[in-house]
């Protein structure tokens, strides 16, 4: 026996022993993941044994050295862990933008008081984090943003306002590109900084979307007290830290293509809603449309799987990046425009206890502003043409 094959084993026993039956269930809705932070509520002591037990292992960030609280697993071992709590559909334990994005951003730029600081707890679920990138006036032209970081000896003073910040009323700390140095190139005058949502002068409202309640919020900051310890990586050098974490978020976007682990197939749903007939799919036309949308996500797992593993590799994700990002949401919006029309009229319902509040409608149109965040689909394409493709 291999020592992978032995890892294998041990992962599926232990597995098998810890993860509570209810965490093995498809997730109904957002309130239903597992976010974590200072104000977090369980929804079951279920959700909190997962956590605590995933976490202890370091097995929410699984890739992560073991000294800042990961699993230091190798990629060989991470694919295992992914495919045995798959077998199983197991929910992921934590949703967090610390792991999905500042979290590599400081391991890989940030001081040891950074990574010690900030990096056990998230692997632990403890903070919950948001982003302030956009502005009002600097959304796809992201290096045009205002918010002024005024240089005070040991610390910053920051005035400005960031948009679309998700989650930012839930949200613990924030990672925020701020302007050091208004007197050079744009993209040479920014520094990523870090500061906790509760210091004086950080204020959120929440935007209302076509889908209804959203994640989104407007982020106000007035006289905001930053320490100079807290900014990651060198001053004036946070745009090339940007780049870096954006191609984590994007890739993180993209996955929104990919049915998650516990959530019930396309294939599945279709069969509750048509019914078979012969064996096959009752829909002839629906079954050609679907068929069509199963070839092409098998064909974005395949290549999701090797970019990951370049990027574990050492290549990193770059580029790629773009591409998961453009097609994962080209795919979620196929998606959820399919679970529209395999209901029905029932798909067009907006409220309602019977239909879920129309949680099937909402989620084709917040499906919508997919290609929007984490930069435009138009945005992606010009990176793909440019810096793969080669055509500029």
């Amino acid at each position: 026996m291999t020592d992978l094959e032995q890892f294998r084993q041990e992962t599926r026993a232990w597995l098998e022993e810890n993860c509570p039956r209810s965490m093995r269930t498809p997730v109904l809705s957002a309130e239903d993941q597992c976010w974590g932070g200072r104000n977090f509520k369980f929804q079951s002591e279920d959700q909190r044994l997962w956590l605590e037990r995933m976490a202890e292992r370091g097995w929410t960030a699984p890739d992560w050295p073991t000294e800042y609280g990961g699993g230091g697993l190798s990629k060989e071992q991470v694919k295992v862990l992914r495919e045995e709590m798959d077998r199983i559909n197991a929910r992921p334990p934590l949703h967090s933008f610390g792991i999905w994005m500042i979290g590599p951003a400081i391991l890989k730029f940030g001081s040891e008081k950074l990574k010690q600081q900030h990096l056990p707890p998230i692997v632990r679920g403890e903070i919950r984090w948001c982003q302030g990138y956009s502005e009002p006036g600097a959304g796809s032209d992201l290096a045009g943003l205002q918010t002024k970081a005024v240089d005070q000896g040991d610390h910053f003073i920051v005035n400005g306002q960031k948009i679309w910040t998700s989650y930012a009323d839930k949200a613990d700390w924030m990672f925020c590109l701020v302007r050091t140095n208004p007197d050079v190139k744009k993209q040479l005058g920014i520094s990523l900084v870090l500061f906790d949502m509760e210091t004086p002068g950080v204020t959120t409202r929440p935007i209302k979307l076509i889908s209804g309640s959203s994640p989104f919020c407007e982020t106000f900051l007035e006289d905001v007290r930053v320490e100079k310890d807290q900014v990651v990586g060198e001053v004036d050098q946070g745009w090339t830290i940007a780049k870096y974490l954006l191609t984590h978020e994007r890739a993180m976007i993209g996955g929104f293509g990919r049915t998650a682990a516990g959530e019930k197939t396309l294939s599945e749903q279709a069969v509750e809603c048509l019914g078979l007939e012969d064996g096959r799919l009752a829909d002839d036309m629906f079954r050609a449309e679907l068929a069509r949308w199963d070839i092409d996500a098998k064909a974005f797992e395949l290549t999701n799987e090797r970019v990951t593993d370049e990027a574990k590799s050492g290549q990193g994700v770059g580029a790629a990046s773009a591409m998961l990002k453009y097609y994962g949401t080209e795919l979620n919006k196929r998606r959820q425009e399919m679970i529209v029309a395999m209901n029905g009229f029932d798909g067009l319902v907006f409220e309602g206890e019977q239909w879920d509040q129309g949680a099937v409608p909402r989620s084709m149109l917040r499906s919508k502003g997919n290609s929007i965040e984490g930069g435009t689909s138009e945005i992606q394409l010009n990176v793909i043409a440019r810096n793969i493709l080669g055509l500029v």
